[in-house]
């Protein structure tokens, strides 16, 4: 059965079956996100030189791994590991032709791995890893798996006994050559994009096997130009620290930044990761000096926005000589940028994302951002 239909045809009785729905799966954060690369030496040195990601681990054929090679970078609480295969028949080759570089692996923390494979399997989650038992000199590490959109997975990492640098079969990775941190700290969400009509398929997916609630929903009338649109659903676990806003294309003149998304990547996909800093500006200078490239943000945006956010603590020159974008809620502001692509297909991205009390995605962003991508698809001649 595949991963959609799976999430199609749960029994949706189950919520009367288990009232404490919203407790089932207690989360503690994101622990890793892997991609599969085609060369993850060479994009662990990108990683290194323009974000700022610190080497923290290595496994390979030196650590007897045989089928693969993987990086492992760190920034704060951020852990980034980079899969390469090392055959052309292994599944990793196979998923790195179909999707170019991207992620396959959001892991996620908690305290008890076998219990989390269970509750989310009993409620209609497809397995990918049962419950397994990881050993080396330095204790255990207990992992399971299902699938979830497109071919991405969600691993639970159960770590409490474990004092090693990453996982068994890693190894301390030293290097002389270590950039300075450019001020990331942990991953503020993640953005899944699903085909048509599959949103609310999904959104119901993650309520159902893993408890999550949907915190904001976007229509095409909130995020939409004069040309494209789309529609999206966040959903947050119970302690909020894992958000996973889910898009779906909505009918529009041109194709959307979600449509090319899908022809690009193959399917449905992680389209980019949101990584929190506490100084925008500082981050965000350190990595246009290191190469990273932003969206260009037309100057006209920063005619009308003092009137809309109020006042901010930031220089208003600045950002707009940076493209930092703003935006307020009811709980207070938040600063966001969003790099190009960082693979030559046109998927995935980063943002970063500076938060001042708000705990919204940007909605008074939204038109200019996607007018910003647009102008990106129409040099592409995919729009």
């Amino acid at each position: 059965m595949s991963n959609l239909k799976q999430a199609k045809n749960f029994d949706y009785t189950l919520e009367k079956i288990f009232p404490d729905a919203k407790d089932f799966l207690p989360i503690n954060g994101t622990d890793y996100v892997e991609l599969y690369v085609g060369n993850a030496k060479q994009a662990a040195h990108f990683y290194k030189t323009a974000f700022g990601f610190q080497s923290l681990a290595y496994a390979g054929l030196e650590t007897g791994i045989k089928d693969r090679t993987s990086y492992v970078l760190a920034q704060d609480k951020i852990r980034l590991v980079l899969t390469t295969p090392m055959h052309p028949d292994s599944p990793i080759a196979e998923h790195i032709k179909k999707h170019g570089d991207g992620v396959k692996v959001i892991a996620l923390w908690v305290d008890n791995a076998a219990k989390a494979w269970q509750e989310t399997t009993g409620r209609g989650a497809k397995s990918f890893m049962k419950p397994t038992v990881e050993k080396d000199e330095f204790g255990q590490v207990v992992r399971s798996g299902i699938h979830t959109y497109g071919d991405t997975v969600h691993v639970f990492i159960e770590r409490k006994d474990y004092q090693g640098i990453f996982l068994p079969g890693f190894q301390t990775w030293k290097s002389d050559y270590n950039p300075n941190p450019v001020g990331l700290r942990y991953i503020d969400h993640m953005v899944g994009n699903v085909g048509w009509g599959e949103m609310n398929i999904w959104a119901e997916f993650y309520h159902k096997t893993m408890g999550f609630a949907n915190l904001i929903t976007f229509d095409d009338k909130d995020i939409s130009t004069q040309y494209t649109a789309l529609m999206s659903k966040v959903m947050t676990n119970g302690n909020g620290r894992v958000k996973f806003p889910i898009n779906e294309p909505a009918k529009g003149l041109k194709k959307s930044q979600i449509e090319e998304y899908l022809d690009f990547y193959g399917g449905a996909g992680c389209q980019h990761i949101a990584v929190a800093t506490n100084n925008i500006i500082e981050t965000v200078s350190a990595m246009r000096n290191r190469g990273v490239e932003f969206l260009f943000v037309p100057g006209s945006y920063y005619d009308t926005v003092g009137d809309r956010v109020g006042e901010i603590d930031e220089n208003m020159e600045i950002l707009k000589s940076l493209g930092i974008m703003v935006d307020r809620d009811d709980e207070g502001y938040l600063l966001q940028i969003f790099t190009k692509p960082v693979e030559d297909r046109p998927t995935m991205f980063f943002e970063i994302i500076q938060r001042k009390g708000a705990q919204s995605f940007g909605k008074g962003n939204f038109k200019a951002l996607f007018e910003s991508i647009e102008a990106e698809q129409a040099r592409r001649g995919t729009l």
